[in-house]
Formats: structure tokens, sequence, C-alpha cells
């Protein structure tokens, strides 16, 4: 029997009713058309699963019970990855989280370099970042995770880069002309990666890079689409140094 799992923003304890996102609710009810009692499982970030079962149904409110104090699971990768985006258009930018998310990365940053073409007032910052969110939290209903990568708001490079220190550990920007190839890493456990938007990173954002010490990784002579290249490289670093 499949058990559908389902993230929740709030405190999750044993008994409690927990009313269900609405479109989370309404997949439940229209499309699985599950009943009243069927199990799921609720999860809200903090590392742990709790068993729950649906206890109320209606058209745009489901709720369901809490019925233990949930369980620890572990399937975070030992590889500390961080993701540094540049800011994509549309699908591509949640194409670009959801895999990220599945394939483990820990926290993910959007950026806004020389060659972004989205552009992010206040409004659309907020908008985006609920969206964003959610994307996330379903990538990790659908891959097992009990812990969401966290997400900052969209920042510019230099000022991103400025704020770093020791814990960004390994520090990577793809480039087609990078010195470094996966195979040449040295041993890390963390590891910073950018990647450019569409057009890829430009002379000045290779610069401030160069100038915080990131090192060019490139993955070949085919040039890849930046919903393709940074999953590339998570892909590679998690077989070097995590846990594919």
């Amino acid at each position: 029997m499949r058990i559908p799992r389902i993230c929740v923003f709030e405190a999750l304890s044993n008994g409690a009713e927990i009313l269900l996102p609405t479109q989370a609710g309404e997949h439940l009810a229209r499309v699985l058309r599950l009943e009243r009692g069927h199990p799921i499982i609720l999860f809200n970030g903090n590392g742990r699963d709790y068993r729950a079962e649906i206890s109320q149904l209606a058209k745009r409110a489901v709720s369901a019970r809490v019925l233990d104090d949930g369980q620890a699971v572990d399937r975070e990768s030992p590889l500390r990855l961080i993701l540094a985006q540049g800011v994509a258009r549309g699908e591509k930018m949640d194409f670009v989280l959801q895999k990220a998310t599945e394939l483990g990365v820990v926290h993910i940053v959007p950026l806004i370099t020389g060659r972004t073409e989205v552009k992010l007032d206040a409004e659309r910052t907020a908008r985006r970042l609920a969206h964003w969110n959610a994307v996330i939290a379903g990538a990790c209903e659908q891959s097992g995770r009990s812990t969401l990568p966290t997400l900052e708001e969209p920042v510019r490079l230099a000022q991103w880069a400025s704020t770093l220190d020791a814990s960004s550990g390994l520090r990577l920007a793809l480039d087609p002309a990078g010195e470094m190839v996966p195979g040449s890493l040295p041993a890390f456990a963390t590891a910073t990666l950018v990647v450019g938007p569409e057009g890829g990173l430009s002379e000045q954002d290779l610069n401030v890079l160069d100038q915080a010490d990131f090192r060019g990784l490139r993955l070949g002579p085919r040039i890849l689409r930046t919903e393709t290249a940074g999953l590339a490289a998570i892909t590679a670093l998690q077989v070097i140094n995590g846990d594919f």
C-alpha cells in the first residue's frame, strides 16, 4: 500500500490534528482518492518522519492526526554541498531546485549575476521564494528526505561572495575554461558550487569569484545549459565524496 509523504510547516506531536496544505490535501482526496483512516507520513524538516492518518476529508480541507512522536530519518549525504545558482527563467529554476534537492544539496543561494535576465522586485521576490520553497518541499516528499535544504533570498554575486567564510569549504565555479575537472579535486567534506544563469558567468563574475578563492571547474568539452550543468556537477561531486 502506498503511503504518501507530506511536508507541513508546523510543529508535529503525537495526537496533534494537522490541517494539510491545500494542494497536498486536494492531491490526496481528488487524485489518489484516499479515504478517512488512510496512513500517511508527515514531516516538517526537523529530520523526523511522523506516522499519521487522514482524519477529515472535505473539498478544500483535509486534516490528519499524528500517531507518534516521530522517528529519526537520515537520508542525508555525508557531503555538505551548497549550490549558488544564477537565477534562471521560469521552470528552469524550478527544475534545478527540485533536482538539486533530490541529489542531496543542503543549502541553496539564488544569485543575481552579470547575465541574470530575471528581474525581481520585493513583491516578486516574496512570491518566488514561497514558490521555490514549495518546490523544495515537494522534492523532499518524493525523495524521502526529512531535512529540507535551506534557501536564501536572491543576492548579488559580489555581495554574497564577500560574506563567505571557512564553512563554505571547497569553492568551485562552473567554467568551460576552468583548470579543474572532477577527477582532479582534492578530498573535501564541504563544497560550494557556483553555476551561472542562461549565458553563463561573465568575465566580471569570474573575476569576483577568483578574488574569493573559487576554482574553475569544467565538465568536459561540451557546453551545458544552466539546468544541466549544475546537476551534472552535483552528481559528479556526490560520486567523488558523497553517497553515490
